[in-house]
């Protein structure tokens, strides 16, 4: 077997085409949620919206995004990753066509709730992806190479979009119907490139026999699952630690890229397009900080947790400061946004990293559904807890507090960090008890 090993990792393998096929998906489900935040100073003055209001609709999409994580998981563990990233393409791409309708702040929560509920039924499914194509020693560059997506989307998308709306004189509106066509080409890419599992890839011959032999000798497995069922994984401890830590991090992550734009726009008075490029610049940095969290995971710790703690740490001084920068330093704002973006963002390869270490591949989904599920919720109070800290000022708006939120946020993660359990699950250690002791495991399905 080590002779297959050697080979396969000479080798740049299919596991790799699904990787960035899987990226490529991901970045055009970003391409929907990060141009409406990015428009929200705008949609908020032609629907004639309070902060308030425009915190709550906002908010909502990841309400709607929260629910959708526990059915997507249980579906992709069920049915398949495959069908289910498809009925989610589908469903956002035609919601972000019917944004660029939108009249009235009514319609505005409508389309949040229904894009909320199309895009959470593709992150886990994704994640289930990885988790059937990559063995142990791979999972933390592929999981960190598909992380930066949110890197990757909220660099590149506000200058896109912002570029399209200032040469159609500001109209917001038609960049949503445009970006229907990227939809359209995902569905096709994943109908031609991606399949749920390396079996049938083989049997097409897209891969070849040694890399399929080396995937499935590193694949972290347990066929006890069959018997006590995925959702049995809920009884670990160490996923509503980890559930926690989740809603932390996305807290910090979705509350700041909800209100960048909003705090650029307002309290500095950038104009459009310098807002756009300045609102890109920590996603820029945290594509070179992902990768770097996911690199010393596989090399240097070996473990989640040590990242996680810098991450969280770290970033506590950065966004405390970042909402005392006074109007005009424009190289202060910089700097503290660039640090902001490569501290925060590191994790990302880890936390999502994490699940792929210590679950079997045949329960991951129903793991990462449920605690994705739980960790939205912070991506849906933040934002609209934000609204409310904003205060206004003779000059515009003060951020501040807001920023100070997201600081406590990072504490609070960085404690939960400390009590996860980074030991590969033992599945029958979860087993119902009987009066005599656990539920006995079949001797045939035991290893």
């Amino acid at each position: 077997m080590n002779a297959i090993q050697t080979s396969a990792k000479a080798v740049w393998g299919y596991r790799w085409i699904i990787v960035i096929m899987l990226w490529l998906l991901y970045i055009i489900n970003y391409f929907d949620r990060i141009s409406v935040l990015t428009f929200l100073p705008l949609i908020r003055q032609d629907l004639n919206l309070t902060h308030q209001e425009i915190g709550f609709a906002a908010s909502i999409f990841f309400f709607a995004y929260a629910v959708a994580q526990v059915s997507a998981g249980y579906l992709a563990d069920k049915f398949g990753p495959k069908k289910v990233m498809g009925i989610a393409i589908v469903v956002f791409t035609v919601v972000t066509f019917l944004t660029g309708m939108v009249k009235n702040y009514t319609q505005f929560v409508l389309l949040r709730l229904g894009l909320g509920l199309g895009e959470g039924h593709h992150f886990s499914p994704a994640n289930r992806c990885i988790a059937d194509w990559f063995p142990r020693s791979e999972k933390g560059r592929a999981t960190a190479f598909f992380s930066t997506t949110w890197a990757v989307a909220p660099a590149i998308i506000p200058v896109i979009i912002t570029f399209l709306a200032s040469a159609m004189g500001g109209d917001w509106r038609t960049v949503f119907y445009i970006l229907a066509v990227p939809g359209v080409v995902g569905m096709l890419l994943l109908w031609f490139f991606v399949e749920n599992k390396p079996e049938t890839m083989l049997a097409k011959g897209r891969m070849t026999k040694d890399e399929y032999d080396y995937i499935k000798a590193g694949l972290i497995t347990d066929e006890k699952i069959e018997q006590l069922g995925a959702m049995v994984v809920l009884r670990d401890p160490s996923l509503w630690m980890y559930s926690l830590q989740l809603f932390f991090l996305l807290a910090v992550y979705w509350g700041s890229t909800t209100w960048i734009s909003s705090f650029l726009y307002e309290q500095h008075g950038f104009s459009l397009k310098a807002m756009g490029a300045l609102a890109a610049l920590p996603y820029l940095i945290a594509i070179v900080s992902t990768m770097c969290g996911g690199w010393l995971m596989d090399k240097v710790f070996h473990r989640t947790k040590q990242v996680s703690l810098i991450s969280f740490i770290v970033s506590i001084p950065i966004l405390l400061y970042i909402g005392q920068v006074e109007k005009g330093s424009t190289g202060t704002l910089i700097l503290m946004l660039a640090l902001n973006g490569f501290f925060v963002n590191m994790i990302w390869g880890t936390i999502y990293g994490y699940p792929q270490l210590r679950y079997p591949k045949e329960a991951l989904g129903s793991a990462l559904g449920f605690a994705n599920g739980i960790g939205q919720l912070g991506a849906f109070l933040s934002p609209l807890l934000a609204g409310y800290l904003v205060q206004k000022t003779a000059d515009g708006s003060y951020y501040g507090n807001v920023f100070f939120m997201f600081a406590a946020c990072c504490a609070c993660g960085a404690v939960v960090s400390l009590l996860l359990n980074e030991k590969p699950l033992d599945v029958s250690s979860l087993a119902p008890k009987s009066k005599s002791g656990p539920v006995a495991v079949p001797a045939a399905d035991q290893k």
